[in-house]
């Protein structure tokens, strides 16, 4: 078994072009979730060997009646540190109290604060009508050091007082202004936490404060869990983000979601833009722990495909997916496949292709190379940095000129203006944290509405 890191592709010149996704997608139905089957182009040159790209889609379907969900398991994880007085700790107090109101009664809500240490101000239990809870948020107050790792671990284990009932969903929403500075403090001890708790159908979503956050450990730690990240460059946004937060949790429609795509002979898989996922032989498989509703999420897949004669057609994918729709309490499963078609024609190949799976890709692409292009800078190496996100921008120019796709062109010309900004003045502490929570979004295809 095999871990697929999320990469660069090298000949996107020659994968897209494009028409709507819904002429070139295999797809199958359940009452909340929608799985869709797609390809770069349903003809392939024929006679050569070629690189397509399969795309799997879920799309979360919002329920005719919202009002019946599942219940949620919330923690909320405060950074209550000496750097969190004034405005800011009036903001998060102001947060708190916005999500415990989006619940209902018999939702489960805990509340952890963390300075030097963590607590649990308010213990694992039930809403009720919130007014304890309110009292309880409005006497934070802010003082001391920054134990972030402690405080997730301290929510997390709130939250377990309540995992083994099947019908909650859990959620940890981490908030924080300033570097964990006691404790375990690195980016990959973030990670592999949140591997854990994913693992116990935890996501853990991390909402950065101000300059002075960690961004490498707050996106990763949100990544690994399949939750979403914020970077909040003012205390004011807080209500906001905690509202749009709380209203996706309370739309979940799936969860312990894994998709399978198994591949037939002469279709090799290459790897996976964007997320990462395990190869099996033939088999992709990727997790997601919650998918909500109104939302898509999405797999893109690199396949190497052995050429076939003039006309001839032939599977190129099959995918399959579980998950256990969490207000009927059952599980699940969706299929589809799709073919490709082969053809000399090089207008057959042209007018079959897909648009918005190009689009989607360019996208992906475009956030890997930026994510690896903090590490150049961060290693005084802006200069390579450019030079990478330039020579990515160009295979992206020339596909998107190749098929007249403008949503492509747009995201060449801001690369392009990225790639001279990096070159000329390198990451200040705002763009690097911009950087980190947008690629994170796109990869994670988080819907970030302001």
């Amino acid at each position: 078994m095999k871990l697929i890191p999320t990469f660069l592709l090298g000949s996107a010149a020659s994968l897209f072009a494009g028409t709507p996704s819904s002429v070139n997608a295999a797809s199958a139905a359940h009452e909340s979730v929608r799985l869709q089957l797609s390809l770069d182009r349903s003809v392939l040159p024929a006679g050569q060997r070629e690189r397509a790209i399969v795309k799997v889609s879920l799309e979360g379907i919002m329920p005719s009646r919202p009002e019946i969900r599942a219940p949620v398991n919330l923690a909320l994880v405060l950074d209550r540190s000496g750097s969190m007085n004034g405005e800011k700790i009036e903001r998060a107090r102001a947060a708190a109290l916005e999500a415990v109101r989006r619940l209902s009664p018999d939702d489960v809500f805990s509340l952890v604060v963390y300075n030097n240490t963590a607590e649990s101000l308010i213990p694992a239990r039930r809403v009720g009508d919130g007014s304890e809870l309110e009292e309880t948020i409005r006497s934070i107050r802010s003082f001391g050091g920054t134990a972030l790792y402690d405080g997730v671990m301290r929510g997390a284990s709130e939250l377990r007082h309540y995992t083994d009932d099947t019908r909650y969903l859990h959620r940890l929403i981490l908030l924080s202004d300033g570097l964990a500075n006691v404790g375990p403090s690195s980016a990959e001890e973030l990670a592999r936490l949140g591997g854990t708790l994913v693992r116990e159908g935890i996501s853990v979503t991390t909402i950065g404060v101000g300059l002075d956050y960690n961004e490498d450990l707050m996106t990763r730690l949100a990544q690994r869990s399949d939750g979403n990240t914020y970077f909040v460059a003012s205390s004011r946004d807080l209500p906001g983000i905690f509202k749009r937060e709380i209203g996706e949790v309370l739309s979940i429609v799936a969860r312990r979601v894994v998709v399978t795509v198994t591949l037939p002979e002469g279709i090799r898989p290459v790897g996976l833009v964007g997320r990462e996922g395990l190869l099996r032989g033939q088999t992709v498989e990727v997790t997601l722990n919650q998918l909500y509703g109104g939302q898509e999420k999405f797999a893109l897949i690199e396949v190497e495909v052995e050429g076939a004669a003039d006309g001839r057609e032939r599977e190129i994918a099959r995918a399959e997916v579980t998950f256990e729709d969490p207000i009927a309490g059952r599980s699940e499963k969706l299929e589809a496949r799709r073919s490709v078609r082969f053809a000399t024609d090089e207008r057959k190949v042209i007018a079959s292709a897909n648009l918005a799976v190009q689009t989607d890709y360019a996208r992906n692409l475009t956030a890997v190379a930026k994510d690896a292009a903090v590490g150049l800078v961060d290693a005084q190496r802006r200069d390579e940095a450019a030079r990478q996100l330039r020579e990515r921008n160009q295979s992206l120019e020339r596909m998107a000129k190749t098929y007249q796709n403008s949503a492509v062109l747009s995201i060449v010309a801001s690369n392009a203006a990225e790639a001279d900004r990096l070159e000329r003045d390198g990451l200040d502490n705002v763009a690097r944290k911009t950087y980190r929570a947008e690629n994170a979004q796109t990869t994670g295809q988080q819907a970030v509405r302001n």
